[in-house]
């Protein structure tokens, strides 16, 4: 029997791209002022409400976290830039984070160097 984690293909980046009517500034404004991204990403979605990464004007990332158990987290990135039309090309990218780094590990798994003592 082997320890070796197989991939979960739940875990690939999900990305979605639109093109909008808007300018960028405005939907720059709509992802990052917290009581107009309330409208359609509420705080209760968000792991915290503050982003963990911002370039101005051009991308953002927040973390989510799964309303139900087992309360899976993932990076959401927001990436803005002008498009041909004069609009915004509006880019969503998710991916789970690595769960391997937040869940303890099982003390009797046969990756560990130590054993559980019985």
């Amino acid at each position: 029997m082997s320890d070796a984690v197989k991939p979960d293909p739940s875990d690939a980046a999900l990305e979605l791209e639109y093109d909008l009517d808007a300018p960028p500034a405005k939907v720059w404004r709509a992802v990052t002022i917290p009581a107009l991204r309330e409208r359609w990403l509420p705080d209760c979605d968000l792991a915290d409400a503050e982003p963990e990464s911002s370039i101005a004007g051009e991308e953002v990332r927040y973390r989510l976290r799964d309303s139900e158990p087992p309360f899976r987290e993932s990076h959401v990135t927001f990436r803005i830039e002008p498009n041909e039309s004069g609009g915004t090309r509006f880019r969503i990218i998710q991916q789970a984070c690595d769960l391997s780094t937040k869940l303890p590990q099982p003390a009797n798994s046969n990756c560990c160097l130590m054993r559980a003592a019985a």
